[in-house]
């Protein structure tokens, strides 16, 4: 029997039963008492180690477990190499460790890189407290960015917790029901909680009347179609009977389309005839008298002519 007080547990390997059990209520009875036996002796070894007294009880301090266990899951799978990693092994290029120049201010015994980083990080903490800060004070403002407003009752700042707002009978009674209802089918197939009321927002679902025609609900569709139909021509009755009317209008626009023509035909008529280039005479010193004398004599021959 070989017993591992680091893992609790005990085993006998070469364990064997000196006869088959014949029932299955024998081999668990077996079983039952091989394993009293070894729980027994991982007991008797632990109080023989040496314990510290508490108010609980004796404490001891187990020895390293020296049984491997098997895993309980397959090993990890290594990662496949990263795009830069291909590109580096396949141009040589190999990663060089970072140096720093010591100084001659630098302590012995001081990693320089572990101080960079505590450096860094208090530079973050440094600037994530401003910037609360800063959003602090423009809470008090009204003057968050748009961005922020929404969340800014779950911010970490002093004083912009909003108080929890108590919620009334109605409120939860209103919240259920529109859950209630949410579902595709309002909520008709949902399992009823005992004592659950009727939830008061029902949703009203649109009753379509069946296609097929018949003389139940089908007839139905065809009433409905005319009634419609029938108002629509009650409205309009007067418009669509009134012959008149109709005459008068093809009157109207017949006149209109034929001025239209003659007018387009005349205003091309006259685009196509040449215009006549008028020649002025030039002037001349006395032609004026001539033609006054000679307009004179003809006036004068005019009145001889008419006394005759």
């Amino acid at each position: 029997m070989q017993v591992d007080l680091g893992s609790l547990m005990a085993f006998d390997s070469s364990h064997h039963f000196p006869s088959l059990p014949s029932s299955r209520e024998e081999l668990v009875a077996k079983c039952l008492e091989k394993g009293t036996e070894l729980v027994q002796a991982v007991a008797d070894a632990l109080f023989n180690l040496p314990s510290t007294e508490d108010v609980d009880g004796p404490i001891v301090k187990l020895p390293p477990p020296t049984t491997k266990l098997p895993r309980e899951k397959h090993l990890p799978k290594p990662k496949p190499p990263t795009k830069w990693e291909l590109f580096a092994k396949s141009k040589g290029i190999k990663n060089h460790l970072p140096i720093l120049e010591a100084k001659a201010t630098d302590e012995v015994g001081i990693d320089p890189f572990a101080e960079r980083r505590a450096d860094k990080k208090k530079r973050v903490e440094k600037q994530n407290k401003n910037r609360l800060q800063n959003l602090k004070q423009a809470a008090n403002a009204h003057a968050l960015p748009s961005h922020i407003q929404l969340a800014a009752t779950a911010l970490p700042i002093t004083g912009t917790q909003a108080a929890p707002k108590k919620v009334s009978k109605d409120e939860l009674g209103n919240v259920a029901g529109l859950a209630a209802t949410a579902t595709a089918s309002g909520g008709k197939f949902d399992k009823k909680l005992p004592g659950e009321k009727k939830p008061k927002h029902e949703q009203k679902h649109r009753k379509f009347l069946p296609v097929a025609e018949g003389t139940g609900q089908g007839s139905k569709e065809k009433e409905q179609t005319d009634r419609v139909l029938n108002k629509l021509l009650s409205k309009n009755s007067h418009e669509i009977l009134n012959v008149d009317k109709a005459v008068t209008m093809y009157n109207v626009k017949k006149e209109k389309k034929r001025s239209n023509q003659k007018r387009d035909s005349s205003s091309n008529s006259s685009k196509l005839k040449p215009r006549k280039k008028v020649q002025k005479k030039p002037f001349k010193k006395g032609s004026a008298k001539k033609g006054s004398a000679k307009g004179s004599a003809k006036k004068g021959s005019a009145k001889k002519e008419k006394s005759k």
